[in-house]
């Protein structure tokens, strides 16, 4: 089958290869992958900047499809049924944080930018009706990521005042598009000017370039505060945040792509009773509550662009440059 493998001789860093998967294991089925996604970790092995990253491994952790073949011990109603997989492997089960062994798939185990995966049961939901194929592929990773934030750790409902910076990647996407769904007073950040306008679109009450001189000062202004800020690159900004959550507010991270602050501003955080809290991807009753939540409210994802293996390089570079609004796809059929 063609897969795309992770490849550090090759001079982009992947390759397209022909790969043959092992006999089904017990407990395993086979997915023919209808549609798979990327996200910013298969980027980062791309360039090599992920811990224990190996050659030939297949990458992608998110994809649907049908299974077409079961192992053993498998039930054979899983035959023929259109699936998502569930990205997270070993949680553990402590449904406040992973356990040592949790891992994501696509490195070090075989993910979906394959034509096929084997992949335990346990890790199959039914494919949400209302999505296509593609719809559902861009959802898994980066949709869990988003629940488990505004959901276990924010604890949203109607009428909180919710910021989402870095408005265009999947996370923030689907951020944007949960607490929307719930009712929540939405506002994004952005550099894009579009992008910000797509948020409004979509129901945000406004938007920030943060990029701009006084865009902290603005926020404040429009908002009085917020109750949750949503972030994924820390670094600097920080403080700014910070500066912009209501006394009791939480300020929950799920990425640190602009590196550690060189100073915090503690003194804020302790008058003001805020809360710095680390979030990643969400454990099986998260997904599940996700996939129960996306189905209720009909939410579809926000699709950049889909293309093929042939496409694959193209959009690894349009999310390396951060160009992309919405899920890049790709089609395996």
């Amino acid at each position: 089958m063609r897969a795309l493998v992770l490849d550090q001789k090759s001079s982009f860093g992947i390759s397209i290869s022909e790969v043959n998967l092992p006999a089904l294991a017990p407990g395993e089925v086979r997915v023919k992958v209808k549609s798979a996604a990327l996200n910013h970790r298969d980027e980062w092995c791309r360039q090599g900047k992920y811990p224990g990253i190996k050659d030939g491994i297949i990458l992608g952790s998110d994809g649907a499809g049908i299974v077409e073949e079961i192992g053993e011990g498998v039930d054979e109603d899983w035959l023929g049924r259109a699936v998502i997989i569930n990205p997270a492997h070993f949680w553990g089960d402590d449904q406040a944080v992973q356990s040592g062994d949790f891992q994501i798939l696509g490195m070090p185990s075989n993910g979906t930018l394959a034509e096929y995966i084997h992949i335990e049961a346990s890790r199959l939901v039914d494919k949400p009706s209302h999505m296509s194929f593609e719809e559902a592929a861009a959802l898994p990773l980066a949709g869990v990521t988003a629940y488990r934030a505004l959901f276990y750790h924010g604890n949203i409902t109607a009428g909180k005042k919710v910021l989402i910076s870095g408005f265009g990647g999947g996370v923030a996407q689907f951020a944007c598009q949960f607490a929307l769904a719930v009712g929540a007073d939405v506002y994004v950040t952005s550099s894009s000017a579009a992008k910000l306008e797509k948020a409004v679109d979509l129901g945000a009450k406004g938007g920030f370039n943060y990029r701009a001189e006084n865009w902290v000062e603005e926020a404040l202004v429009r908002s009085d505060g917020f109750d949750i800020i949503i972030d994924s690159a820390m670094g600097a900004g920080v403080n700014d945040l910070l500066k912009l959550l209501s006394p009791a507010g939480k300020l929950i991270f799920y990425g640190a792509t602009l590196g550690n602050p060189e100073a915090i501003d503690a003194r804020r955080i302790f008058w003001n009773q805020l809360t710095l809290q680390g979030t990643t991807m969400g454990s099986d009753i998260d997904f599940s509550n996700m996939i129960d939540f996306v189905s209720l409210h009909h939410i579809i994802p926000i699709i950049d662009q889909v293309t093929d293996l042939n496409g694959a390089e193209e959009a690894f570079l349009k999310m390396n440059k951060g160009e992309q609004m919405g899920k890049l796809v790709l089609n395996l059929d």
